[in-house]
């Protein structure tokens, strides 16, 4: 499965991608990695979840907070991260609950169910960084990933 990831889909070809700058290289990445791992889930699961409701349920994970912080933490609409919640929920991935002496909050966990989805989607993650450190090196997605993390000041 490890090998099939990486090739499943290619955006731009290496003559598209030397012509991009750096913002549209890193949305040609990110649009690719996600591709790949979105498909990879669907190889292995019958659950069906979109990339905003997987970055919900990475934001939630092994935490409770109010769908208040999620909405204002992810910067979605409170509109969209209602829309998802309810979605997540109708899969049985999260629970909503009352925040205990406030009757206007609402915090949201991950079920049994969602707990075990986000950890699976983590080992697909994590074969996807495998390969593509194959490909480039350790060293240089180490150099990569520093300098995503770096503060840019923008």
């Amino acid at each position: 499965m490890a090998k099939q990831m990486i090739g499943v889909n290619r955006l731009a070809s290496d003559v598209e991608l030397e012509n991009l700058n750096l913002i549209d290289l890193l949305s040609e990445r990110h649009i690719a990695t996600r591709k790949i791992t979105e498909q990879a889930w669907d190889k292995e699961s019958s659950i069906q979840i979109s990339n905003s409701e997987w970055i919900i349920m990475a934001h939630i994970y092994k935490q409770q907070p109010t769908i208040a912080s999620v909405t204002k933490n992810l910067n979605i609409t409170r509109q969209a991260t209602h829309k998802f919640i309810k979605n997540l929920a109708a899969k049985g991935l999260v629970e909503v609950q009352n925040v205990e002496n406030n009757k206007k909050e609402k915090c949201i966990r991950l079920t049994t169910l969602g707990g075990i989805c986000h950890e699976k989607h983590e080992v697909l993650k994590e074969r996807l960084e495998s390969q593509i450190a194959n490909k480039i090196g350790t060293d240089q997605l180490e150099v990569l990933k520093d300098i995503l993390k770096a503060e840019w000041e923008i």
